[in-house]
């Protein structure tokens, strides 16, 4: 139950600190000299992997139709940054809107949080975008003309066959649709949030509603299409039915650790003491639940695929497993371990899920472990044998992790850090399970 203190002091803002934003600006640029030196060793050679056991059975892999540059690394770690991150920053909106469509009160106390993840959206939009047209060719094979031109000795007729939806100025539109309407759809909703805080009423909420069901809606078809764009299409010959869900799943639990990861950080600090253990309860629950749905579209997607035994499918787990050289199998069993068994064994009971320690610790688990599965998906179609762990995938992840804590503290210090007019805040504060 919310005590007499806590429900009196609802009126509480988000303070972002100088000191907190010159620790993000130093781990920003730690990032970026973490990058010139990774940087600096592969242009020189060092730490990058050249053996010549490249050739698949079965045919070479499609990037092997380019040649490697060591700036294919680079925009390959752009890329996976921008993908898991746009999956973490869209979470924030599509856990909002289920919450609304469902009339869920026992949100509402950290609704700020999950309201703050989304501000991400517009900077990821913008770097995806640049880094379709710098490295597009680098990174998607789809992108080689020859592959239409059935005079080029290139011609592949699989290719050419998805030529109807894998062409730049469609594709380019795709990904300008799904920022804008993600973007646009969520500046609404906190609008209403805003607005409501200065009037109260129900207006606003039930507007809420209309448009967190619309996102739905929308998110219903771009969070699988986004997920064919931005990362089966790496791997132009092969497809799976279920990778649409494979990805929301990953997304997600990612971003329901996020939202939880920040809620305990902020009572840890001080701030929203009217979050109670139940709502901590509720998001172990959430965690624990959608870790189990990701590990079941995972199981699912690889045992058909095994039990097919079809080569134009299991050419992807191959890779995977045993290609080049092995160097995936690592960050494989590792994903396999962070994503399902640690949060599981971690968050089975009650007591786990109330306990600030455990919740942050199967939080973290979930975090890097889907950032290793967003590597396994995206790494052995753009950069294949020269796949790595150094100074550049370390600094890349300080300066897209420093950037998205800076645009959510930002958000958070825009407002009041608890919606003191909604018009379920009361039955949140309440929340007893």
């Amino acid at each position: 139950m919310a005590s007499a203190h806590a429900i009196a002091s609802l009126d509480e803002e988000f303070e972002f600190t100088a000191e907190t934003k010159r620790r993000l600006l130093i781990g920003i640029g730690t990032g970026v000299a973490l990058v010139a030196i990774g940087a600096f060793l592969l242009a020189s050679g060092v730490g990058s992997h050249e053996t010549a056991s490249v050739a698949q059975e079965g045919g070479a892999h499609e990037a092997g139709h380019h040649a490697y540059k060591w700036t294919n690394r680079l925009w390959a770690n752009v890329w996976l940054n921008s993908v898991y991150f746009t999956g973490a920053s869209v979470i924030g909106m599509f856990f909002m809107s289920y919450n609304y469509l469902a009339q869920a009160g026992w949100s509402v106390a950290f609704k700020r949080v999950s309201e703050a993840l989304p501000a991400y959206l517009p900077i990821m939009g913008f770097v995806m975008l640049a880094t379709y047209f710098i490295a597009g060719h680098d990174l998607f094979h789809w992108t080689n003309p020859g592959l239409y031109d059935k005079a080029s000795p290139e011609y592949d007729p699989i290719i050419a066959g998805k030529s109807g939806f894998l062409n730049t100025p469609f594709y380019l539109t795709r990904i300008i649709l799904y920022f804008a309407l993600w973007y646009g759809l969520w500046r609404m909703l906190r609008n209403f949030s805003l607005q409501e805080d200065l009037h109260g009423g129900t207006e606003y909420y039930e507007k809420s509603v209309k448009f967190g069901t619309a996102f739905l809606l929308v998110f219903g078809v771009t969070s699988s299409t986004s997920a064919w764009d931005f990362i089966m299409s790496i791997d132009t010959h092969w497809f799976s039915t279920m990778f649409g869900w494979y990805t929301l799943a990953s997304w997600h639990v990612t971003g329901l650790a996020i939202i939880t990861l920040t809620v305990v950080t902020l009572k840890e600090r001080g701030y929203m003491q009217w979050v109670n253990e139940s709502h901590l309860h509720d998001l172990g629950k959430f965690m624990f639940a959608f870790t189990i749905f990701w590990t079941y579209v995972w199981f699912a997607q690889f045992m058909l695929i095994y039990y097919a035994n079809l080569p134009e499918e299991t050419i992807y787990y191959r890779e995977r497993f045993t290609g080049y050289g092995g160097i995936y199998m690592t960050p494989f069993w590792v994903n396999l371990f962070l994503c399902f068994v640690a949060p599981f064994l971690i968050l089975m009971t009650r007591d786990a899920k109330r306990t600030y320690s455990i919740l942050k610790l199967a939080a973290w688990c979930i975090i890097i472990g889907h950032y290793f599965d967003f590597y396994v998906n995206i790494m052995p179609g753009t950069v294949g044998e020269h796949a790595g762990f150094g100074p550049m995938e370390f600094g890349m992840i300080l300066i897209f992790a420093c950037g998205f804590i800076w645009t959510i503290y930002s958000q958070l210090a825009k407002a009041n850090l608890v919606p003191r007019n909604h018009p379920m805040l009361e039955e949140s504060l309440h929340h007893d399970i």
